[in-house]
């Protein structure tokens, strides 16, 4: 059996959608990975191990009170990121 929390799937697409709203941010690989970091600590995990479970966690990270707390949460992480690279 193979676990697989979801919304890091989530996160990492919702990230690339969003760089572009971000010129002149840092977007390097440790960037990137400390923002998905952050933002996932602060979002509830969504972990499947089936197909139909992705099928399901799919869904529930496109409802708009998902999509709305994962942009949040990156938002934030860019913000602390910035503040504080690790660069």
């Amino acid at each position: 059996m193979v676990l697989k929390n979801y919304m890091e799937d989530c996160v990492l697409d919702k990230l690339n959608e969003l760089i572009p709203q971000y010129p002149g941010r840092c977007f390097c690989e440790n960037c990137m990975i400390d923002i998905a970091n952050l933002a996932l600590n602060h979002l509830p995990p969504k972990y499947v191990s089936t197909e139909k479970g992705q099928v399901f966690a799919r869904v529930e990270c496109f409802s708009r009170q998902s999509e709305v707390e994962i942009v949040k949460q990156i938002a934030a992480a860019i913000e602390k990121v910035e503040t504080h690279p690790r660069h």
